[in-house]
């Protein structure tokens, strides 16, 4: 007769090519069940994955009875204002003292979509400060986080779809509900740029049809992440493809927005998403490279690049950053100027790796 653990792997063998090794499961699972207060957090300025998964795990996370709060830096971008669950969100730029207290009482934290504690910007010393046990589930490279059980799977396009997988294998999918498989999908999504790169897992596939069958409505949910916007969105994205700077030498392509630029527009966090592939388009640009004035002597930096060219190495060597090979970024400590004329005396020494 099999054992529940055997079953279990055999299981998750036969659905994904995935497979989370089952003692983590069962690590994970022993933490959930010994816990009361659980906070779940992601990376600063959330993107869909990040809040996708947060969300649909502390909804999880409640209907197995257990007081459940997603805590985050910031809030989240105005066009994700639709997800389930992002308005109960604590951002401590708006309740600092509530996401303090909730940190402060957890006994179990999941750390959710980042690798490095560093990119919890304010939240960083509370979380590193608790005595709560820590759970870090992420598909980012070289994770730096001490965890009590961490599952990374960088092969993974998503942490929403590396969550569904937990869930499946911890047969918690069928506490999945329509709004937390929404979530699951749409960090899946704005992932994969609606399943156009990255998405070459059958897993992937196998996932949206589960998802599917707890009821989610995926054409309305492009409909709302890929193809709605706000004036100022629409106008602040005409205006920085219109400032595009192309080198051609290079292949790379630079858009920067100056913060009196963002004021000009009406900025509103998120309504830059997606400009950075746009130059990807053009057959002769292989990196795309996209700066934001974020503050005095700030700029963050988004990199994306297609084919087997890495951006992840640039941000990493030059933009105190990293992550993906097709998607990375960082951020410069100074003027904008003097972040573009960095990049720019530092492209050459990235052209070895052009095909």
């Amino acid at each position: 007769m099999p054992t529940q653990k055997t079953s279990a792997n055999e299981r998750a063998r036969s659905r994904f090519q995935t497979v989370i090794e089952q003692e983590l499961i069962d690590r994970l699972k022993t933490l959930v069940l010994a816990a009361r207060n659980i906070v779940v957090t992601c990376h600063v300025s959330p993107d869909g994955d990040a809040l996708g998964s947060s969300c649909a795990l502390a909804a999880v996370l409640r209907t197995l009875g257990k007081e459940a709060r997603v805590v985050t830096a910031d809030c989240a971008p105005r066009a994700l204002q639709f997800l389930p669950g992002v308005r109960d969100i604590v951002a401590s730029t708006r309740q600092p003292e509530t996401a303090a207290r909730l940190i402060e009482q957890a006994d179990l934290i999941f750390c959710m979509d980042f690798n490095d504690l560093k990119r919890l910007d304010r939240l960083e010393p509370l979380v590193r400060a608790s005595q709560a046990r820590r759970v870090v589930i992420d598909h980012h490279l070289d994770p730096s986080i001490e965890a009590d059980v961490l599952i990374s799977h960088p092969e993974v396009s998503s942490t929403s779809a590396l969550l569904y997988i937990v869930l499946w294998q911890a047969y918690w999918t069928r506490n999945l509900t329509r709004s937390s498989a929404a979530c699951i999908y749409t960090g899946m999504m704005t992932d994969t740029g609606n399943f156009s790169y990255n998405s070459n897992d059958p897993d992937l596939y196998l996932i949206i049809h589960d998802l599917m069958l707890k009821g989610i409505d995926k054409d309305n949910l492009f409909k709302l992440v890929m193809n709605t916007s706000s004036e100022s969105r629409i106008r602040i994205m005409g205006y920085g493809q219109y400032r595009m700077q192309l080198f051609k030498q290079h292949r790379a392509a630079l858009i920067m927005l100056s913060q009196a630029e963002l004021d000009e527009f009406d900025y509103g966090k998120g309504d830059t998403e997606g400009l950075v592939n746009v130059p990807l388009a053009m057959p002769d640009v292989t990196y795309s490279v996209f700066m934001r004035e974020d503050g005095p002597d700030t700029v963050k930096v988004s990199m994306r690049s297609k084919g087997d060219f890495s951006v992840s190495r640039i941000c990493e060597d030059c933009f105190s950053g990293g992550g993906h090979a097709n998607a990375a970024g960082g951020e410069f400590k100074g003027s904008l100027a003097e972040a573009v004329t960095h990049l720019i005396s530092v492209l050459p020494n990235y052209d070895q790796y052009l095909s």
